[in-house]
């Protein structure tokens, strides 16, 4: 009994040894395996994590370094166009310098040699002279300063009696044409008291609140100014000078559309290429009506009536212009109010003179001139727009091209002189300057696939844009060689003309 109770206790503490055994092997087993699978899961969680805030500063580091080399890069290039344009100044300067030189040596040499001849023929001329005065004093018998002193004597008599009768004669011809005497001295005298005046400017400076905006406007690679320039047709100088932009261009209605429409741009502060040509063309469209405005505004001040509708906008137009340093709308304003008074004064149709006053210098305006004065293409335009014939001679004859038939010529001319004060030399100078860069933008233009061109920098360089399906990249270059080939053969030009030809491909398509 007792060995098998002690049996049975054997068994069962082995079957539970077994059993405690085979649980703690297996239990633990696949709790130790649960505990690794989720400190895996935690590691890899724990991972990408910091893989992810890794990249992410690696791409902010990158975004900040891209920005900062494409900062050097700008200021790298505006230091090397900077430097250009010093090396460019300086070498024209260095050419300019030797020119002159020469001429002051050649100058000088020649100077030297004629005060050399001069002196010569002064000791031959002083012994003539004396051998002569010997020779007078031995056959008069009077010495020099007798001879003198009775000359004078005799002189003076008859210098007496025939003034005392010139003057009993004027007085006697002024009494019997006192009154065409009046008018022709009044208008001789005004005539007299012109003065010269400044010559007008050629840029408008555009002032902006900070120079951060220069980076905006001069866009990625220059494509926004390169984008204002060909549509606008002024050249934008864009440099340390600061809260400022130069528009510089010899057309006063171009720069103010580019001064307009870069005030929008900015005032906006959307600027890309589509903007700006999309802004430039409403620009322009309020710029014309603007000028209509203007012209039925000054006609209406003026009092002047039945004005043909091309003529009031060529009278509008005239507010862009300037003449020799004054306002061309302004100067037409003050010439026709001078002619109204002084044909008032005169005796003669005030409405007449005003109406002559203020198309006088209508000649000036037109964009394509051809070659003529602006005096005979004014009286031209007149006759054109059905102007009564003796405003049309006025017009024509303010500055002596064609001959004076009525007495409306003379007071447009002194009027003219009173307010504008331009003498003939300056004004041929400036008409010249106006006419060379109209001249180059005419020449090129008359290649074909030529949609625009400007004349920039005073006409040291010449603009040409053609269009990309006219005309291949290979025939560009052919174009500018041609152009420059053509601008030496028929042109006079100072220094050197830049020819650039800029040929533009754009894909447009709808999204329907």
């Amino acid at each position: 009994m007792g060995i098998t109770v002690i049996i049975v206790a054997a068994t069962c503490l082995a079957i539970g040894g077994i059993a405690s055994y085979l649980y703690f092997k297996y239990g633990l087993k696949s709790k130790v395996e649960e505990i690794l699978k989720e400190a895996n899961m935690e590691a890899e969680v724990i991972k990408k994590n910091k893989l992810l805030e890794v990249k992410e500063k690696f791409l902010n580091k990158k975004a900040d370094l891209e920005k900062e080399v494409a900062i050097r890069n700008q200021k790298i290039q505006q230091a090397e166009n900077k430097l250009k344009q010093h090396e460019l100044i300086i070498t024209q300067r260095q050419e300019e310098a030797q020119r002159k030189r020469k001429e002051t040596d050649a100058i000088k040499q020649n100077l030297e040699s004629q005060l050399a001849i001069v002196n010569d023929k002064k000791k031959e001329l002083d012994s003539l002279q004396q051998k002569q005065r010997k020779e007078l004093e031995t056959i008069s018998g009077l010495s020099a300063e007798e001879a003198k002193e009775r000359l004078i004597e005799s002189l003076q008599e008859v210098a007496k009696t025939e003034a005392s009768s010139y003057i009993n004669d004027i007085m006697d011809d002024a009494k019997l044409t006192a009154n065409k005497e009046a008018k022709r001295i009044v208008i001789q005298s005004i005539q007299r008291v012109a003065t010269e005046t400044a010559i007008e400017n050629t840029v408008t400076v555009f002032h902006i609140e900070s120079d951060e905006i220069k980076g905006r406007i001069i866009g990625r690679e220059g494509r926004n100014i390169r984008a204002l320039e060909a549509a606008t047709g002024i050249e934008i100088v864009v440099d340390d000078t600061p809260e400022a932009i130069v528009l510089s261009g010899f057309d006063p209605v171009r720069r103010e559309i580019a001064r307009l429409a870069l005030h929008q741009l900015v005032t906006d502060g959307r600027i890309h290429p589509a903007r700006i040509e999309e802004v430039v063309a409403k620009v322009r469209k309020q710029v014309e009506e603007e000028i209509i405005e203007t012209g039925k505004r000054t006609t209406i001040d003026l009092g002047i009536h039945g004005i043909h509708p091309e003529l009031i906008r060529i009278i509008g137009k005239m507010k862009y212009r300037s003449s020799y340093g004054q306002n061309l709308l302004q100067h037409a304003r003050e010439t026709a109010n001078l002619c109204a008074l002084m044909a008032s004064e005169l005796g003669l149709n005030p409405k007449k003179a005003k109406r002559a006053g203020l198309l006088h210098d209508i000649g000036k305006v037109p964009d394509e001139e051809p070659e003529l004065p602006h005096a005979i293409l004014g009286m031209k335009l007149a006759e054109r727009y059905k102007e009564k014939a003796d405003i049309c001679n006025a017009i024509g004859a303010h500055h002596d091209e064609v001959e004076m038939t009525s007495l409306l010529a003379p007071i447009v001319q002194v009027c003219d002189a009173i307010s504008g004060a331009r003498p003939g030399a300056r004004r041929e100078i400036v008409e010249a300057y106006i006419k060379r860069l109209n001249d180059l933008e005419q020449l090129a233009m008359s290649y074909p696939g030529v949609t625009k061109s400007y004349a920039i920098q005073a006409g040291r360089e010449l603009r040409v844009i053609v269009g990309a399906d006219k005309i291949s990249d290979i025939d560009t270059e052919n174009l500018s060689n041609d152009i420059a080939k053509k601008i030496q053969d028929e042109m006079t030009y100072p220094g050197q003309v830049k020819i650039t030809v800029i040929r533009e491909t754009r894909a447009v398509c709808y999204a329907k």
